[in-house]
């Protein structure tokens, strides 16, 4: 009986293939597909669960299922696409700002600091590493411990030991519904098993969080990723309480909260309770950067295991960079000046997708658009790479193997902001065209 299922699957992903189902169409119901084919409904509904295994085919709310435009990437975002402009991609270098690092490193590559530099460094660092990252991380009356200070190669590693150390192989993670792509393929390596949390314009609803049955729970609280929303105080508290009464550890994502330094953190509400996952990557840049731990006491040993065995301790010379960047006032400087840009994106974006569906803060740098009918997020995200324009499905931000909305999420922060303007233009005037205009059937 399993063979018939994967066989009916092997028979659409070689129609797939062979181009008679292209990206963007759309597949028969469940209960019509059966029918057809005189199967059961449950054994289609196998069927149609293998396809979007395989990635092949994505569910649309209210829609159905759809083959999909391309192949997702694995983890989905994590490298460039390749294509002329990368919507995808979220990582911001300033014009000038290779000029302004290398001002700071001049003094790094004196033999005698660079030969600190080339010895190792544990997890912690040093007393003054962490002293002056407690320092650089507060925001908004929050001022983390220096004792509380683990370090990284990058954020991603931190999220990966924090999962590790906090969610044992087998257990379940409660993540936003819709949520960051790489905690999904985190999860997947680490046998840990994702649980979506109904979410509404505030973020996380305290009451999915009650219902679920979680071992923790990984939140982007400001900032979120895809939506680009920040939950307010008054929901911060609710799900401080909530976290409080089921004995949960909370990861909270806050690699975009610079952006919003007058935003406290959720571990100003429940600090005994969270670890605080940050870096260098956003503020600065991905090719040389570092990841911060802010750990609750209770959960720095096991964090700091993680990070070891994992192999995700930080090269000492980046943690001596990053030190030289935090002292002299450079990564405040360009945290500062990557504000004023994630203004002028935003700005420019809303005026040239107005009218359309967009959710975002102002301070961000990404933007969630829930796109007009007649189109679906698959096939605009083939016309758009008919252009030569990368965007990214909400299909990559989506939890299990549920339907994803009708929505694609740009990323701002890359090109040029003329460039910017000419993409947006592209993809407003496809929106307001249809798929057959596109060359889409």
């Amino acid at each position: 009986m399993d063979d018939d299922y994967r066989a009916f699957a092997d028979a659409i992903a070689a129609d797939i293939a062979a181009g008679s189902l292209r990206p963007g169409d759309r597949l028969p119901t469940q209960r019509r597909f059966a029918r057809d084919r005189g199967i059961a409904v449950s054994t289609a509904s196998r069927v149609y669960g293998e396809l979007v295994r395989r990635g092949l085919v994505v569910g649309e709310v209210g829609r159905g299922t759809f083959v999909r435009a391309a192949p997702p990437m694995e983890p989905w975002l994590a490298e460039p696409s390749g294509t002329p402009v990368d919507l995808q991609l979220n990582f911001s270098v300033l014009p000038g700002q290779p000029a302004r690092q290398a001002a700071s490193m001049e003094r790094l590559l004196r033999p005698d600091v660079l030969g600190t530099s080339l010895e190792t460094v544990g997890v912690a660092g040093t007393s003054a590493m962490r002293e002056l990252t407690a320092g650089f991380l507060a925001r908004a009356g929050w001022t983390p411990s220096p004792a509380q200070v683990l370090f990284s190669g990058n954020g991603r590693q931190v999220l990966a030991g924090a999962i590790s150390a906090l969610v044992p192989t087998g257990e379940r993670l409660g993540v936003e519904a819709l949520t960051y792509p790489l905690v999904k393929a985190i999860a997947g390596r680490l046998g840990v098993q994702l649980v979506p949390l109904e979410m509404d314009e505030h973020g996380v609803r305290p009451e999915a969080l009650a219902a679920a049955s979680v071992r923790a729970v990984y939140l982007q609280p400001t900032l979120h990723n895809p939506l680009g929303i920040t939950m307010p105080d008054e929901r911060r508290a609710e799900i401080a309480s909530t976290v409080r009464a089921l004995d949960l550890p909370v990861i909270e994502d806050a690699v975009y909260a610079y952006l919003a330094e007058d935003v406290a953190p959720l571990a100003h509400w429940i600090p005994e309770r969270t670890i605080v996952v940050d870096s260098m990557s956003k503020r600065l840049a991905p090719g040389l950067t570092l990841g911060f731990a802010v750990v609750a006491e209770d959960y720095v040993e096991r964090v700091t295991s993680a990070l070891r065995s994992g192999g995700w301790t930080a090269p000492h010379f980046a943690m001596t960079a990053a030190a030289a960047w935090m002292s002299d006032g450079t990564a405040a400087s360009l945290a500062a000046d990557k504000r004023r840009d994630a203004l002028s994106r935003q700005a420019l974006m809303r005026s040239r997708l107005a009218g359309f569906r967009v959710t975002s803060d102002p301070r961000c740098f990404h933007c969630w658009w829930e796109l007009p009918e007649p189109w679906r997020a698959e096939t605009f995200l083939a016309a758009a790479a008919r252009q030569g324009i990368a965007v990214s499905p909400a299909a990559s931000f989506t939890t299990g193997a549920g339907h994803a909305p009708n929505a694609i999420r740009l990323a701002l922060s890359v090109p040029p902001e003329e460039t910017l303007t000419w993409a947006l233009d592209v993809l407003a005037a496809l929106a307001r065209s249809t798929p057959e205009a596109a060359g889409i059937d």
